[in-house]
């Protein structure tokens, strides 16, 4: 198990008592990851430590804030690339036929992009394919960072942490894509009310033509062209 990014994903989930009672355990854990560098690991174990002065409601409040209130802080992968399309359905079914194929249960009411999820898979995976996946997604991972960061929020570190993992260095032009995109003001109640009212994703068990791989998912991960559509039709760029 890639130790680090079980972790990632359970500080990147909603946070309950029982993951704050955890805090020391997954310190240990870290500093004891020899796949992590020593930059990644202050990162991690200064999220624990964040996490560790604050009561439970404090740290829920301020997760639902950062991450349920605004679509481009969102935990979910292919909402950054491919946001309402219907190309997203799609790249929702082969994820969730890759972990099927490896073998990873998806027991919950999640979509397969979720980051806690993919995280979660990846952990199970070996190293090397797990860093492949990683590289796939730098440039969203980064976008989150960056954004964060500029939010002042201690969990850029945990995105900073997933790419002292993967090591690969996101695409400028896909990164630039994704942060040209207008961020959500979470104090915008009518907006929120809008999201929430918009027809849920749905996605069923055939994966459509072509089989789930690396390839294909590679290119579901390159960020989409959203020019309007009496502009120019949407594409999904592909792999050079």
């Amino acid at each position: 198990m890639i130790v680090s990014l079980k972790i990632l994903s359970l500080l990147l989930n909603y946070p309950t008592q029982e993951l704050l009672d955890d805090l020391p355990a997954l310190k240990k854990a870290v500093n004891s990851d020899r796949l992590l560098s020593a930059k990644g690991q202050k990162m991690i174990c200064t999220l624990c430590d964040d996490l560790a002065t604050k009561d439970l409601y404090e740290v829920q409040e301020r997760y639902v804030f950062l991450f349920d209130r605004t679509r481009s802080h969102s935990l979910h992968l292919f909402e950054h690339v491919h946001g309402e399309s219907r190309d997203r359905g799609q790249a929702l079914v082969d994820l969730r036929e890759m972990y099927l194929t490896n073998g990873f249960a998806v027991e919950t009411t999640e979509l397969p992009d979720y980051i806690p999820l993919f995280l979660e898979y990846l952990a199970h995976q070996p190293f090397t394919e797990g860093q492949e996946l990683l590289g796939q997604t730098a440039h969203i991972f980064e976008a989150l960072r960056l954004r964060l960061k500029k939010k002042g929020s201690i969990y850029a570190n945990a995105f900073g942490a997933v790419a002292e993992i993967s090591k690969a260095a996101p695409s400028k032009e896909l990164l630039s894509n994704i942060l040209a995109e207008p961020e959500d003001d979470p104090n915008d109640l009518e907006a929120m009310d809008r999201i929430w009212q918009e027809e849920v994703v749905k996605f069923g068990g055939n994966a459509g033509e072509g089989s789930c791989g690396p390839d294909r998912l590679r290119m579901q991960m390159r960020a989409a062209d959203r020019r309007p559509p009496d502009t120019t039709t949407q594409n999904i760029q592909g792999e050079n």
